[in-house]
């Protein structure tokens, strides 16, 4: 069937309305998902903690992973080393200073692949200092549970140094060495499910 100008522009304009194939939404879930981390203490042994709450949204691209993208937001308050006196000393200014900045963010500016694996780099921002870092990941994989939800699987790692964010407390010991490491090694386990589309009106 041969189709008049008129009506082949019209169906030209609407197919470039439609918007291209954009990434599932996720959610991360914070009930199968955890924020860990460990620091040298004494130099002799790590102090392993979490963060107790978070929340996250992952655009996860399955056909083209380096499409996705990924925020986070931590309350600074929720840090839990399983020691109350210590968790109330890293909530001070000394530490992370919650009280005048409450949230630990990360924002992705672009997804690499490197080899064999993904790179996600993107702004860590810690007491208000922002600074680019890259975050090695795998996804473990996607899956559909009992209730019909499809959930998403990353596991990631990366460490920095607490003295690039201000957080710089610290007493030097006498035969050399700090009390608290510079070093903080933070490890990643997320579930995130993917957020339903609303249904077209009719």
């Amino acid at each position: 069937m041969k189709l008049s100008r008129p009506l082949m522009i019209v169906m030209v304009g609407l197919a470039l309305a439609v918007p291209a194939r954009s990434a599932d939404e996720f959610v991360i879930d914070p009930v199968h998902s955890s924020i860990e981390f460990s620091v040298r203490h004494m130099m002799v042994t790590n102090v392993r903690g979490r963060f107790r709450e978070f929340s996250g949204t992952i655009f996860y691209d399955e056909k083209d992973i380096t499409k996705s993208s990924v925020r986070v937001t931590i309350k600074t308050a929720s840090i839990d080393t399983g020691n109350a006196d210590r968790d109330n000393h890293l909530r001070s200014p000394d530490f992370f200073d919650a009280a005048k900045y409450p949230e630990i963010t990360f924002a992705s500016t672009r997804i690499e692949k490197r080899g064999a694996e993904y790179v996600c780099i993107g702004t860590l921002t810690i007491r208000g200092v922002s600074r680019e870092v890259a975050i090695p990941f795998r996804v473990l994989g996607v899956v559909r549970d009992q209730r019909g939800n499809t959930r998403l699987g990353v596991e990631a790692g990366l460490t920095i140094n607490r003295l690039d964010y201000g957080v710089s407390w610290s007493r030097a010991l006498e035969g050399g060495g700090l009390v608290v490491g510079n070093e903080v090694k933070i490890e990643l386990n997320v579930q995130a499910i993917r957020r339903a589309v609303p249904a077209p009106s009719r």
